[in-house]
């Protein structure tokens, strides 16, 4: 009953959190929109600097409509009754993860070996990134290009 609690402890969040990023894109895109209607004025310093806030602002907007979609992802999941099964093993992810991360979709060790196989379907990182940080790491030391080449054939 315990994991029941928790489950619609996180329901809640998820809810609330999804609420308050809407709220803020929708904050966000009004003004990236605002400023990019606006007149230009000032010198090239000024026309700079409004760049890289336009820049700053559409990174953190694209950044928050990636965590919208998987709270939306999440819920659709707690609707279906999967939400807090590893889409990789089956197994039951710990209260502990969701409560860290409320949208994960896979267990502690799905996602190790995902990060370790290189991440996301690519199934191509054989590149040993291991050898190349052994010993010291402040030892100036060659690099050869061969040891960092990946094989893509598979």
């Amino acid at each position: 009953m315990a994991r029941q609690d928790a489950l619609l402890r996180l329901h809640k969040n998820l809810i609330a959190r999804r609420s308050e990023l809407r709220k803020r894109l929708g904050l966000e895109l009004e003004e990236l929109a605002h400023v990019k209607h606006s007149s230009a004025s000032g010198d090239a310093a000024d026309a700079a600097f409004d760049a890289s806030g336009e820049e700053i602002a559409s990174t953190l907007a694209e950044l928050e409509s990636k965590e919208l979609a998987q709270i939306e992802r999440a819920l659709r999941r707690l609707k279906s009754g999967t939400y807090g099964k590893c889409e990789s093993c089956s197994i039951t992810i710990p209260v502990a993860r969701l409560n860290a991360l409320p949208f994960s979709t896979l267990c502690v060790k799905c996602q190790r070996d995902l990060e370790a196989d290189g991440g996301w379907g690519s199934g191509r990182g054989t590149a040993d990134w291991g050898r190349l940080a052994d010993g010291n790491p402040m030892e100036d030391r060659e690099v050869n290009i061969s040891d960092l080449e990946i094989d893509m054939t598979k």
